[in-house]
């Protein structure tokens, strides 16, 4: 008979637990640093909520002179990038993406209904396109290409406003804006000109459906080009 080497099985039982004890210590430091990423991403949305919901207050008084020199819509742009980065990175905690994903979509509402009243006062007519989509498996396999398509847009006609919801939203304001424009779970869809486009639709499709595109030339915005006619 063979004698037991204790003190073989004493350092291996050492190593297993430092081992052991380090993946405890790495996991456990990722998983604070994910809360973190997730406590920081809420401040940051929200403190930048805020000084939209701001913003739209002192634009509701503003006369058509100072509208077109606005940011708020690059703050919205910049809200947009900060709820993509959240949605991807930080699904482990749902509900509060969710959350800012609600807030989100108000603050674009407002945005729309806003633009919709400068309009009217100003007499100008704002380009822009109500884009629903999905991020439910399965739902919507243009949807990604089709936000690509939008991005590219934007960039191009830096004028055009692209406000987009998840048609999934459980928020009854959206469900009210897919109501009031009849928007069917065909995705995606975009309303345009108050009519409903439904799938992919290239960079060259939209500029078809939009003729007015060719208006948005450099960083002028729609209502920058009303200053001559405010009314008094």
């Amino acid at each position: 008979m063979h004698s037991v080497d204790w003190k073989k099985y004493f350092y291996v039982f050492l190593v297993t637990g430092a081992i052991f004890l380090t993946a405890f210590f790495v996991s456990n430091t990722l998983g604070n640093k994910k809360i973190e990423d997730i406590q920081t991403m809420q401040n940051r949305v929200s403190i930048d909520i805020l000084s939209s919901e701001t913003q739209f207050a002192l634009l509701s008084e503003s006369s058509c002179e100072t509208v077109g020199d606005t940011s708020l819509s690059k703050d919205l742009d910049s809200l947009a990038a900060k709820l993509s980065y959240a949605e991807v990175n930080l699904n482990s905690n749902k509900e509060d993406v969710l959350w800012l994903k609600k807030n989100y979509s108000l603050l674009e509402i407002k945005d729309y209904v806003l633009m919709k009243k400068l309009s009217d006062r100003c007499q100008v007519k704002p380009v822009y396109i109500l884009y629903f989509y999905s991020n439910r498996a399965g739902a919507c396999p243009d949807c990604q290409k089709e936000g690509i398509v939008l991005t590219e847009l934007r960039k191009k006609y830096p004028g055009l406003r692209v406000y987009s919801f998840d048609y999934d939203l459980d928020l009854s304001a959206v469900k009210t804006l897919e109501s009031l424009y009849n928007v069917q779970p065909e995705l995606p869809a975009m309303v345009i000109h108050r009519s409903v486009q439904y799938g992919w639709k290239s960079v060259e499709d939209m500029e078809k459906v939009m003729p007015e595109l060719a208006t948005l030339t450099g960083t002028t915005t729609p209502v920058e080009t009303s200053k001559n006619t405010t009314k008094k």
